[in-house]
């Protein structure tokens, strides 16, 4: 049975300043939706939100995975749970090599690490190393991402593009249910949009429900939404098909303002 991310009527903020102001939203696995709107209006936030970042709030509403709320877990839990987020902008990390990340995030999702290490040597409580080079390669295969790339530093002296392809590298090991794709073509040029984008249709199928945040229409050139939502002021105020992305592209979000007022500005 299809997992389903279901938001209802969502208010969060920081600081008591509200941004999300009643977000309803369900995705089901093999759909994906595309989240589009302008600068502002919220659209970060609401990955955050979900994925639990603690700098954020919730006043109300609920957030939940295949009928359970999601609220009261973790971020790590949450990514237990079957929920991937993909940043924006990825942080580097000087010193841990891409392989020994992953190694260790997809020990820490499949439950590995969470067994007691009584009896084995250090180490034998994630996935085995054979076991977890084989999956590495595989997808590094599929995804065409040259072997040399798991030796490197995580994000360090990585190109837009190889900051973005490693996010999809992630996503491709770590299976989630649901992955969140925020701002994925932020930054980067045509060919490097057309790379990540090939990597993201790879992964989707009945068993991954995907959300893209965007700005624009370009990416939605490569991996066509079953469903569009316009975000403005913290809410989707507009849904629609395929169809509704290219009208975004053609008239800007300047009609979405003169229909539904000037937002209050977010810091």
């Amino acid at each position: 049975m299809a997992s389903t991310l279901e938001i209802r009527d969502l208010h969060a903020g920081v600081e008591g300043k509200e941004i999300l102001k009643g977000v309803n939203l369900t995705l089901h696995q093999g759909e994906i939706h595309a989240l589009m709107g302008p600068n502002g209006s919220g659209k970060s936030t609401l990955a955050y939100v979900i994925m639990g970042h603690p700098q954020y709030e919730v006043y109300s509403g609920d957030i939940l995975l295949d009928g359970e709320s999601i609220l009261d877990m973790s971020p790590d839990e949450r990514a237990r749970a079957g929920i991937f987020l993909a940043f924006q902008y990825p942080v580097a990390i000087p010193g841990v090599t891409v392989a020994h990340f992953l190694r260790q995030a997809v020990s820490a999702v499949r439950g590995y690490t969470a067994q007691k290490n009584t009896n084995g040597p250090v180490g034998s409580n994630l996935i085995p190393m054979r076991e977890f080079r084989q999956e590495l390669n595989e997808k590094m295969r599929m995804l065409g991402i040259d072997p040399s790339f798991a030796r490197r530093y995580l994000n360090d002296g990585f190109s837009g593009g190889e900051k973005k392809r490693l996010e999809i590298l992630q996503l491709a090991m770590l299976r989630p249910k649901f992955a969140i794709l925020d701002e994925t073509d932020s930054g980067l040029d045509i060919d490097a949009v057309r790379a990540v984008a090939e990597g993201v249709k790879q992964l989707v199928g009945p068993d991954l429900g995907v959300l893209i945040i965007t700005h624009y229409q370009r990416i939605l050139n490569y991996i066509e939404p079953h469903y569009v939502h316009v975000f403005y002021d913290g809410r989707i105020v507009k849904s629609g098909g395929p169809e509704l992305a290219h009208e975004l592209e053609a008239q800007g979000y300047e009609w979405i303002r003169r229909e539904f007022g000037e937002p209050v500005a977010h810091a």
